[in-house]
């Protein structure tokens, strides 16, 4: 089976326009997330009832991701994204903008719904793209999910520094990103199939079986990562101010930064991959997070906890980007582009598993026993990823056997 060839012009404005989707999620996610306290406000939700709202949108949204699987078996991605992108934009104004307590339960519903079905088709995307470039971009693409998740942070504080409401925060930014999501869809790049020119093979291949036993290793690889992410962004300022002993003001600094340092290391990743390989990018990624934890357990006060985080951050960014690639590729290999984009649905899901189990997990710990000691278990299951690593190696030795790599001409 060769790797399809696409024009290097359609592939240089498949590649902007994904990362411009990339963008978008990421500010679209950070104004939801970092304005929980104000929808729990103006909709009168209490704190026994705020998990089941929280927990709701990462269960949906995992039913999402399956619901892709199986819709991609006769829609392309690229379609799927152009549909979810703004179905997710308008929830979040909706999420702001409805007068009830049960209507923002329906938004919120399909707000976690298009977002699996957006994670998912996003993602498998990158992945076919990353392939027809026969080199590492798939990081780039995360870069620009975090640079996205920057902006929507600061226009939340922006939001609330200004006592905006809600649908005066949502509107103007849903205004701005509906129609960009709209354009950036045109240029999309979708994998080639070679069923489409008649090829019996292709038509096969995408309907192949795909062993989830064998996919599980990097199921579990991004679920512990996913732990350790949703420890930092629900943890980090608790953990700075009753264990540290920081001000309220300084508790907000890590997960900026962490969100900063992972920006950082996702610009600089692909260069990574491509100069020592994926095995040594994810296990040097899984030290270092590993590291970060061990640092933040430790710390003797706010400064030293800070840099912890800092260092979670660099190694923590690499893991899943790269997970989604080593999926997409091991199907490719075996069942084709239809396979990939099955496994890359898949493993979509444990980003949510992931989401879910990491916050309660390390409060439970920190309540029970100590939360110092609660960072020791992300620690733990992040370094899990050390004894998969071998999964993540890129088949380069593969070409020219059977696969044909784009000469760099037509990727520029």
């Amino acid at each position: 089976m060769t790797v399809p060839r696409v024009p290097g012009a359609r592939l240089r404005h498949g590649r902007v326009s994904l990362a411009l989707s990339f963008f978008v999620q990421g500010a679209v996610f950070a104004l939801l997330v970092t304005r929980i306290p104000a929808i729990q406000d103006r909709y009168g939700i209490s704190d026994a009832l705020l998990p089941a709202f929280l927990a709701a949108i990462p269960v949906l949204a995992g039913v999402g991701s399956v619901g892709t699987e199986q819709l991609v078996k006769r829609v392309r991605p690229s379609r799927v994204l152009r549909c979810a992108q703004p179905v997710v934009c308008l929830a979040l104004l909706a999420v702001g903008a409805v007068g009830s307590m049960a209507q923002v339960a329906v938004a919120l519903a399909v707000f976690g719904l298009s977002v699996g079905a957006l994670d998912a088709s996003m993602n498998m995307l990158g992945v076919s793209l990353q392939r027809a470039y026969g080199r590492s971009i798939m990081l780039g693409f995360h870069a620009a999910y975090s640079l996205g998740g920057i902006v929507g942070a600061s226009l939340a504080w922006a939001g609330a520094h200004w006592q905006l409401s809600l649908v005066l925060l949502y509107g103007p930014v849903v205004a701005v990103l509906v129609p960009l999501a709209l354009i950036v869809g045109r240029w999309f790049v979708d994998r080639e199939r070679s069923d489409a020119a008649g090829g019996q093979e292709g038509a096969a291949a995408a309907v192949a079986p795909l062993a989830m036993r064998l996919l599980l290793p990097l199921c579990l690889v991004m679920a512990f990562a996913y732990i350790g992410d949703s420890t930092v962004s629900n943890w980090s300022a608790k953990y700075l101010q009753d264990v540290l002993g920081s001000s309220e003001q300084l508790a907000t600094v890590p997960y900026n930064v962490y969100m900063v340092t992972t920006l950082l290391g996702r610009a600089v990743g692909d260069l990574g991959v491509r100069r020592f390989g994926a095995v040594a990018v994810v296990r040097t990624g899984t030290v270092v997070a590993a590291g970060g934890f061990a640092v933040v357990a430790a710390a003797p006060g706010a400064w030293a906890g800070m840099a912890g985080f800092t260092l979670l951050g660099l190694g923590l960014c690499v893991i899943v980007p790269q997970t989604f690639a080593a999926a997409g590729r091991y199907a490719f290999e075996r069942h084709g582009p239809g396979a990939s984009d099955m496994a890359v649905a898949r493993l979509n899901i444990f980003n949510y598993v992931g989401f879910l189990i990491g916050s309660p997990l390390v409060g439970a710990l920190g309540d029970a026993w100590s939360y110092r000691g609660a960072m020791l278990v992300p620690m733990v299951l992040v370094l899990v990823t050390l004894v998969y690593a071998r999964s993540f190696g890129a088949p380069e030795a593969r070409y020219g056997d059977g696969y044909e790599r784009p000469r760099t001409a037509d990727v520029g």
